[in-house]
């Protein structure tokens, strides 16, 4: 990938799409084609070939996905199911019809089967039953996964697929029904700061191990694999370190500067009780994430407090 490739990050205004965007900038690739939902729907196979044949980037990063929270996933499968891979479809038949050089995919760890051994090895994949909330999410998403290992070794392509661990930080969901972890215990523990509440209730017990990767170690990841990576073989992006959801509320009430009690109720369901991915394949090829966990909530929650300035 030369300074002046033209690169389409499709996806762009999202929180890895921006990430990556922040990224190339960064790294002085200057050539960088948007389109936001507006100016061009990627489920629309017309307008999509029509860009692609008009704009010919050599680059493509597909960072575009419908993407909810597991109310959403539940409750509109069909929609998360035929709009994700119609932007596969379009995107990737597209990519191929106009000889883009190189392509990523990216995923999510939901592809992975819910009862899965952990660390989670790339080769778990379709060994197991998904996830029934966000199934429909998930096969839309291993579609995409092997379409871009199909394009390889019917036409030797090079499109490579990546999935990650829980992202967080800047651009994430603010959005109290639909928020992933750290912003909703963000929004939990800012509020219960700012009406001085003796403690904050928090579901489960806390005993529960999660991994969690800085979407820009993400973004990070991502270029350097577009740079250096070539197999087919699926590849975890992952920081490689496990902490409790104690812990974290933990992290997180040090962040905002909350001086009361965290409660955690027992009654209410934990979930999985250990989720990791096992990211040796990516430390293999030299990448290693940087950011501090403390600090990239810090930043998280001082993008958070700009949002209600806003």
């Amino acid at each position: 990938m030369e300074k002046n490739s033209r690169i389409y990050v499709a996806g762009h205004t999202g929180m890895v799409g921006s990430a990556i965007v922040r990224c190339l900038q960064r790294h002085g690739y200057e050539n960088i084609i948007r389109r936001t939902h507006q100016e061009l729907d990627l489920t629309n196979q017309a307008a999509c070939e029509k860009f692609f044949e008009e704009e010919k980037p050599e680059y493509v990063f597909l960072a575009a996905a419908k993407v909810g929270g597991i109310h959403a996933n539940d409750t509109y499968p069909a929609d998360f199911i035929m709009e994700n891979m119609l932007i596969e479809c379009n995107v990737i038949r597209s990519a191929f019809k106009n000889k883009v050089k190189k392509l990523m995919f990216l995923g999510s760890s939901c592809i992975y089967p819910k009862l899965c051994p952990q660390p989670i090895k790339e080769e778990y994949l379709l060994t197991g039953p998904l996830e029934p909330t966000n199934e429909a999410y998930a096969l839309a998403k291993i579609s995409g996964i092997k379409m871009c290992q199909s394009f390889n070794k019917q036409y030797g392509t090079r499109y490579i697929s990546v999935m990650s661990a829980n992202l967080y930080g800047i651009n994430d969901r603010f959005d109290a029904y639909n928020s992933h972890v750290i912003p909703s215990m963000l929004i939990k523990f800012h509020k219960a700061k700012v009406e001085n509440r003796p403690f904050v209730e928090l579901w489960g017990t806390g005993k529960p191990l999660r991994e969690f990767l800085y979407v820009d170690d993400m973004a990070e990841a991502c270029v350097y694999l577009m740079q250096n990576y070539e197999s087919s073989e699926l590849i975890n992006i992952g920081s490689g370190k496990e902490i409790s959801i104690r812990e974290l509320a933990e992290i997180i009430r040090d962040v905002v500067g909350f001086k009361g009690e965290i409660v955690f109720d027992s009654t209410k369901p934990d979930g999985t009780p250990r989720r990791v991915l096992d990211n040796s394949r990516i430390l293999a090829t030299g990448w290693k994430p940087e950011m501090d966990m403390k600090e990239g909530i810090r930043r998280e929650y001082e993008y958070y407090l700009g949002m209600l300035k806003e």
